[in-house]
């Protein structure tokens, strides 16, 4: 394969990542717009109203430190055998 050819694929492939980018912000975006009404968050003991977009990125957040608590433990415990 000549220099000509290699250097046009990487340019293709950058500007196909430059556009995956682009749709995955723009689709964020969007989410982010599209859930803002507010909601009626109920813990335990008291009950709030915030915005929809919140409740998914704490749960999201809750999510990925405990699985990450998990894994962490999970790996601790095999280490031990």
């Amino acid at each position: 394969m000549t220099e000509a050819p290699r250097r046009r694929t990487a340019q293709v492939a950058r500007w196909a990542q430059l556009a995956a980018i682009g749709l995955v912000g723009l689709y964020a975006l969007l989410f982010i717009v599209l859930n803002v009404r507010d909601v009626k968050v109920s813990f335990v003991v008291v009950s709030t109203h915030v915005s929809l977009i919140w409740v998914i990125l704490l749960s999201l957040g809750a999510g990925l430190v405990l699985g990450v608590l998990g894994s962490r433990l999970y790996r601790h415990r095999q280490r031990r055998r």
